[in-house]
């Protein structure tokens, strides 16, 4: 019996033929750049942003860039929203070429010296994760002769209920948790720093609106209670982000609306709010996935055993995640598709393996898909997010894949 796979993004769910992608066939992308090849459309990027904004308009927007920090996506996204969000001296760098330093924030434990003299040097804001993190920064200000950008991020004592990725509520490397943070706001203003507020991270990866809506209240509760104990009110709470996108059969969206909702009612009663503080969300996959498809070129199809395994020139090097190889716990199958036959009859069951030396790398496991054959190309979706930088492209020294964005005149 053939396995599902998950629901392809709106943008492509209604297409029959051949895939369109940024008005162009993914046979026309292919023979220009390639295959493998990721192709992003940002006008689903912007589709995106613009919803947000409807469900969100007072609450700030960032981009968590780990999510996919390609250049030529970050340069059409950056615009788009109000911060970047980055997590080492190497994105800092990507953000700091498309976004002025004082609209980044630095994020990730373990961040070297070297890291954190960059951020204060070129005044981005620094998410410290520790007391002893901030010590190194204020010492680091104190050498460079600049009030370092600090904000404090806090290991909430409650965790996004059904996230993927569970982020707080636990002894955890990120943030400092939540009854010690006070301590550290005071000891940050004292020392001299511009405290510049709370990150608040929960999860990531969470289809349930109503836990998001719970989590969020809490935060802002979590985020009052900390102002109070510090003494200082902090001019930016970030409440982190944690909005999944559907990845596999049965999932369904957000209801972005419903969870813009009560956010905007539960800050209208906020004593933070009134007393001007200011609120962001951070998003990644949310922004970002759908935008992404993931072409790679049939060049074996092979029977064994009773079972067809399409063999394709990609695979897990450039995919890891579709593989079900990258924090998933039971392995399913991502949006797929033949790219010429959108809309077809299913007609065989087969599974469409990589090129690597590995039975992990399996893209899609049994699955009903129209027949396919040597030269067809096959496309795996959300692949906009957590794809190519996620994966170990070095692994077995095959080609790395080519990346390209739509361009619209």
């Amino acid at each position: 019996m053939s396995k599902p796979f998950g629901p392809l993004p709106p943008e492509f769910a209604t297409q029959t033929g051949e895939l369109i992608i940024g008005g162009r066939a993914a046979s026309a992308w292919v023979a220009e750049f390639g295959s493998p090849l990721f192709v992003y459309d940002p006008a689903i990027v912007a589709a995106r942003v613009d919803a947000f904004r409807a469900a969100f308009p007072a609450v700030d927007l960032h981009y968590a860039i780990k999510a996919n920090p390609h250049p030529g996506l970050l340069e059409v996204v950056a615009p788009l929203v109000d911060g970047l969000d980055v997590a080492s001296a190497g994105e800092l760098q990507k953000a700091c070429a498309v976004k002025p330093a004082h609209a980044i924030s630095f994020a990730g434990p373990g961040k070297r010296d070297a890291e954190l003299e960059a951020a204060i040097a070129g005044g981005a804001t620094l998410n410290v994760e520790s007391e002893g993190e901030a010590a190194r920064a204020i010492i680091i200000g104190d050498r460079l002769g600049i009030a370092p950008r600090l904000a404090v991020r806090v290991n909430p004592d409650m965790e996004l209920k059904g996230s993927g990725m569970k982020m707080g509520g636990r002894p955890s490397p990120f943030g400092v948790d939540a009854e010690r943070a006070a301590a550290l706001v005071k000891e940050v203003v004292r020392a001299g720093a511009d405290w510049r507020g709370f990150h608040i991270f929960a999860g990531s990866q969470a289809l349930d609106s109503q836990a998001l809506i719970e989590t969020q209240a809490a935060t802002l509760m979590l985020a009052e209670r900390l102002s109070v104990e510090a003494g200082h009110r902090p001019p930016s709470v970030n409440l982190g982000g944690g909005f999944g996108v559907p990845y596999f059969a049965g999932d369904m969206p957000i209801d972005l609306h419903a969870i813009g909702n009560a956010l905007a009612e539960n800050i209208s009663v906020s004593s933070l709010a009134s007393a001007g503080t200011s609120f962001a969300i951070e998003l990644g996959r949310w922004l970002v996935a759908e935008s992404g498809v993931y072409l790679t070129r049939i060049v074996d199809r092979k029977d064994s055993r009773g079972e067809t395994f399409l063999i394709v020139d990609g695979g897990l090097h450039h995919q890891l995640a579709a593989s079900g190889n990258f924090g998933t716990v039971v392995r399913r199958n991502y949006p797929v598709a033949v790219a010429q036959r959108l809309g077809a009859a299913a007609q065989d069951e087969v599974s469409v393996v990589g090129c690597l030396c590995t039975p992990l790398d399996r893209l899609a496991d049994r699955v009903a898909l129209p027949t396919a054959d040597v030269g067809d190309v096959i496309a795996i979706f959300l692949a906009g997010a957590y794809g190519a930088t996620a994966s170990p492209s070095a692994f077995l020294g095959h080609p790395s894949p080519t990346e390209v964005v739509v361009r619209r005149s």
